[in-house]
């Protein structure tokens, strides 16, 4: 054979084999994450909102504001599934036990941060990546517009003296762990009368049957409004716009804060592309013009908090409630 045909031929086995290397490995280094692929297209289905209570109320009602929002957000169909059950466990061991896709989400009231402490349910902020807070009822104490207790000062004063009954939506409830926490705060001696819900315990307060009644600001909205019940106090840092003029719990001397949040939450695990754009599209779902006045109109605040923000207060609020209702 001839010695340079030979060599040539080297050579070109030689580059070829380069090439080929370098083709492989260039496929190689841009060969593309699935996973990163399919949380970059997400959503590219309908998202299920779970909701822990009925329809109508108050966390549902949110939701549905919320819904609407992000449905143009990510472009896709936001259904609302109410699951209620259990003051939420039913709702929410149902969503903790779903993929961790981004396709079911929930509502997370305030009760994430307390049912596992107050009725032992399988609830614990661990098993759920919170997405972020989207708002807060304010709680309000309240007496009967026939109350003879014109603030909160008299109304601390006589549960110095006597018994005095103050109503909550429920044994464990937020409600009842405000009216424990303004108690101890002020040195009163209330007794605790637990209602199936918010609206009849303020139902109780307006028709007498109880001395005061501690509730969520929307539920004592319009008893307000109307001149059937008298707001003495707002448990919050800062006077509440629907309740222009009454006095925040801190400004009568009792630095008492309570409120029923909520915030979105998925089951623990998502993928990291996918936990960023929904934590998006929440922050901006919140900022619009219709869900700010829907949660107006509710008497509610919009209180936003990111991810991280939200994750750190509710086991925060886990601890507190652990020590208060435990």
């Amino acid at each position: 054979m001839n010695p340079k045909k030979a060599l040539v031929g080297i050579a070109v086995a030689a580059l070829s084999l380069a090439l080929v290397g370098c083709t492989v490995g260039t496929a190689a280094d841009a060969k593309p994450d699935a996973d990163s692929d399919a949380a970059s297209a997400f959503p590219e289905k309908p998202i299920t909102l779970i909701v822990q209570a009925n329809p109508g109320g108050g966390s549902d009602l949110s939701s549905r504001a919320l819904a609407d929002q992000l449905s143009r957000i990510l472009d896709t169909d936001i259904i609302v599934e109410n699951r209620p059950g259990a003051g939420g466990a039913t709702a929410m061991e149902y969503v903790a036990g779903l993929p961790a896709d981004g396709y079911t989400i929930g509502f997370g009231p305030v009760e994430i941060a307390m049912l596992n402490t107050t009725q032992g349910a399988d609830v614990l902020p661990e098993k759920f990546d919170l997405l972020g807070q989207i708002m807060l009822a304010p709680g309000v104490i309240s007496v009967g517009a026939d109350s003879p207790y014109q603030n909160l000062e008299e109304l601390v004063a006589a549960a110095k003296t006597k018994p005095v009954t103050v109503g909550n939506s429920g044994t464990g409830s937020i409600w009842e762990a405000a009216a424990k926490a303004l108690a101890a705060e002020s040195g009163a001696q209330f007794t605790h009368v637990p209602h199936e819900g918010g609206a009849p315990a303020v139902a109780a307060a307006v028709g007498g049957q109880i001395d005061a009644v501690v509730s969520g600001a929307g539920e004592a909205k319009a008893g307000n409004d109307d001149g059937t019940l008298r707001v003495l106090a707002v448990l919050h840092n800062e006077e509440h716009p629907n309740f222009a003029g009454i006095p925040t719990a801190a400004d009568e001397g009792y630095p008492v804060e309570f409120g029923g949040w909520g915030g979105i939450y998925a089951p623990a695990g998502l993928p990291a592309a996918v936990h960023k754009k929904l934590e998006a599209a929440i922050a901006e779902a919140v900022e619009t013009k219709e869900y700010q006045a829907f949660q107006k109109s509710a008497g509610n605040l919009v209180v936003y908090r990111n991810s991280a923000d939200w994750t750190t207060f509710v086991n925060e609020q886990f601890t507190r409630f652990a020590e208060l209702l435990g």
